[in-house]
């Protein structure tokens, strides 16, 4: 980005250029012991095995505190550190100094100072010298040794108000090379002015709260839906000491502007409640409530002044569904409902009303499709950076954040330099007081630019910081307090301010979106993946008597699916939403039919009952039950017809039988096929197969001709055996008589063979 300071600043005092060339003409000696040192570097190598630190970087020396930050007229300058040496011989007679370099008058001189390492005789300046030096006897290789070294700030002969860079080296002797020369050198910057700024920045600073998903679609088997998280990760990060809960503590004493993912509030405000936590194949019960109270509840006390931002409700990727999701059908209705959910999720949990308006796509990056995007879920202003929105004006100064891109839609531009400042790794004390000195110059160079004009600068850090880099934040934004340079600004006002007419407002091409943040977004598939499970979830909830209970937590899922936090993390975005779906998908089967064994039909005309089953926790209506003869020519159902049909209402956790007419014309198997519809004529479920088979001797017709048969020869036998006994008492009879006839006996032939009564009972398994 140009700017004023960067091509433009004022010239240094006829003193100031005499002590530079003085200098210059004196840094002849430091330069013939520096090209001594280079000469008898190699030879102190010689007989080493591996290279060893030379030079001016021999003895590595870190800068862990600089106060104050920013010094006024009075001031004590204290610098602390730590020495250590990298090199394979004892440094002996050493002394560590501050160097106080030339003024810095721009931002690029700025970035250029901040790239060079090692000591240059002639470029970097002669030591403060005199007492304030720290005496160091020896110092052995690979020892490390703290120093602090404080200076007057009157001795520093600090000129113009403005940004100079500061030095620490340390200079001493080694057995190779027994003269004093520089052997390590460390530099910041140290902003400097004195009195109060006619003139002062306005500078918006973002505040994340934002995570990655944790929350399940799941919900305990109970009555209440007990929330499922995938892990405890969540709880680690309210709890004190984590990262979510030093955003909170540190945010709540800065005047910042918070942007919040109201995902993580529901998923906080979850755990206040009766939760369970994934372990394994199953999930215990979660012990964190008292934390998440404390955390929501520190929270709140911290944005009472109303100053918060709601993203959209998972904070989805605006960028993928740019690129690769819009022309799935759905998903930018997704982006919408999290949209309109966000600023009631925010307001119920904290107790006031978000801005909902705002954008922000991943690093700033924009293009007109991701604008559309933004647009269409109602934000009207899109976070946007300035090394994406680039100024192509030739501006000698940075024109303030808002920029009206057209169609009613402003560009909020954050400050890239600022922005990214503090991206690194902030973990090493040295490393984050070089972050914060830099932040702290930027922003005087910025303010110092030649520019009449009242600006508003916003800054967009990254999405998630570390604990390192949230107190790195803290600390420069503190060292911001006294408004010397600057005041503070929230993101609407920033927003709000009136934009400057010289500045670049056009949106850069798709094709100029950056190739390694594309290569990081959601594919194409993802989408498809969330259109399946909606039209699923869609399908499902027509037949809940109590949708809200599915939808709900089915939908938030869904958001979730589509998160930033995804990025550069393609198996874990797949694993969640396979997760999504296959508990979606098991849901479902609760309802289902119950298999049947092969059905045998006891006659010309019988019932067939199929049973449908309903495992959830609550009723299921607008089902219908369809069943279709394949050969209605042997078998037909309701008096003629091919299909059946039958409305479906099952009570929560019960079962319901529907028994089917049906008449036998031909004997032999008939394919029958069982599946439920819902009201509106889409399949439910799997559809149920089994075979009824058509017999008119059924197994207890000839039971019955079975027991006929018998019953006539036990006839047969019982007159055979009388006969022969009156035929032998005639034979003996002594009077002469006739025998007894028997009467004649009428045959016992047992029931008749009759045709089914088609009341035969069928078993349902």
């Amino acid at each position: 980005m140009a700017e004023a300071a960067d091509n433009q600043g004022t010239s240094p005092s006829p003193a100031r250029r005499w002590l530079r060339r003085t200098a210059a003409v004196l840094a002849g000696a430091p330069l013939v012991a520096a090209l001594l040192a280079g000469v008898a570097a190699p030879q102190a190598q010689a007989g080493g095995t591996s290279k060893a630190p030379t030079g001016s970087s021999t003895v590595s020396v870190s800068l862990d505190t600089l106060t104050p930050s920013a010094p006024v007229k009075g001031d004590t300058l204290t610098v602390s550190g730590t020495l250590v040496n990298r090199g394979k011989r004892t440094v002996t007679d050493a002394q560590v100094d501050l160097r106080v370099g030339p003024r810095l008058y721009n931002r690029t001189s700025i970035d250029a100072a901040a790239q060079r390492t090692g000591y240059v005789p002639g470029a970097d300046p002669y030591p403060v010298g005199g007492k304030y030096t720290v005496k160091i006897a020896k110092l052995p290789s690979g020892i490390s040794q703290d120093f602090t070294l404080s200076v007057p700030v009157s001795k520093l002969d600090l000129g113009d108000d403005g940004v100079y860079q500061l030095g620490v080296s340390l200079s001493g002797q080694t057995a190779g090379a027994q003269y004093d020369h520089v052997l390590g050198i460390n530099r910041t910057f140290l902003p400097w002015q004195n009195k109060d700024s006619d003139s002062k920045t306005g500078i918006s600073y973002l505040w994340p709260l934002i995570a990655s998903a944790h929350l399940t679609a799941e919900t305990g088997s109970d009555e209440q839906q007990t929330p499922v998280f995938a892990d405890d990760d969540l709880a680690a990060e309210i709890a004190p000491g984590g990262r979510l809960e030093r955003m909170v503590s540190l945010g709540s004493q800065l005047p910042v502007t918070w942007v919040v993912d109201p995902d993580l509030l529901a998923s906080v405000d979850a755990m206040t409640k009766s939760y369970r936590v994934k372990a394994g194949d199953t999930t215990v019960a979660g012990t964190n409530q008292a934390v998440a109270k404390k955390w929501l509840s520190s929270l709140e006390a911290a944005v009472a002044d109303g100053k918060v931002v709601a993203l959209p409700f998972g904070d989805p990727d605006l960028a993928s569904i740019a690129h690769r999701g819009k022309n799935v059908s759905g998903t930018l209705s997704h982006l919408q409902t999290a949209s309109e959910v966000a600023g009631v999720t925010v307001e119920t949990i904290l107790h006031l009303k978000p801005s909902t308006d705002f954008a922000w796509p991943v690093d700033g990056a924009i293009d007109p499709s991701i604008v559309d995007v933004a647009t269409s879920a109602g934000a009207h202003n899109v976070i946007a950076r300035s090394d994406s929105l680039q100024e192509t004006a030739g501006l000698s100064y940075t024109p303030t954040a808002a920029r009206p891109i057209g169609g009613g839609t402003t560009a909020v531009v954050s400050d890239a330099r600022l922005s990214k400042a503090f991206q690194g790794d902030m973990a090493k004390a040295g490393d984050s007081t070089l972050a914060v000195q830099k932040f702290l110059a930027l922003t005087l160079a910025l303010s110092e630019q030649d520019t009449d004009k009242d600006r508003s600068i916003v800054v967009a850090p990254q999405r998630m910081p570390t604990i390192a880099q949230a107190q790195s934040m803290a600390r420069a934004l503190h060292a911001l307090d006294d408004g010397r340079w600057t005041e503070s600004q929230t993101l609407i006002e920033a927003a709000a301010a009136k934009p400057d007419a010289e500045a670049t407002t056009t949106v850069p091409r798709t094709s100029q979106y950056p190739k390694k943040l594309r290569s990081q977004e959601l594919p194409t598939q993802a989408f498809q993946d969330i259109k399946s499970t909606q039209a699923s979830l869609d399908n499902f909830q027509i037949v809940l008597t109590q949708p809200e209970r599915v939808v709900t937590p089915f939908g938030n899922a869904v958001n979730r699916s589509m998160s930033t936090s995804w990025r550069g993390k393609p198996l874990e975005a797949q694993q969640y939403r396979d997760s999504v779906r296959t508990y979606l998908q098991g849901l479902i089967n609760e309802v289902q039919l119950i298999s049947k064994s092969d059905v045998t039909l006891s006659g010309r005309s019988a019932t067939i009952p199929v049973t449908v089953q309903n495992r959830l926790l609550q009723n299921v209506d607008h089902l219908v039950l369809r069943l279709k003869s394949e050969n209605a020519t042997r078998l037909e159902l309701n008096d003629g017809g091919a299909v059946a049909e039958q409305p479906i209402q099952i009570g929560a956790g019960h079962s319901q039988s529907v028994k089917f007419d049906a008449a036998a014309n031909i004997n032999g198997q008939v394919q029958m096929t069982a599946q439920l519809y819902t009201d509106d004529g889409r399949p439910y479920g799997a559809e149920m197969a089994f075979t009824v088979k058509v017999s008119e001797l059924t197994p207890t017709v000839l039971l019955v001709i079975a027991g006929g048969l018998l019953l006539l020869v036990l006839a047969g036998i019982r007159m055979y055996a009388h006969r022969k006994r009156a035929n032998a008492g005639g034979a003996a009879g002594d009077d002469g008589s006739e025998p007894e006839q028997p009467s004649d006996p009428t045959p016992d032939t047992g029931p008749e063979s009759a045709e089914p009564s088609g009341t035969g009972e069928k078993v349902d398994r």
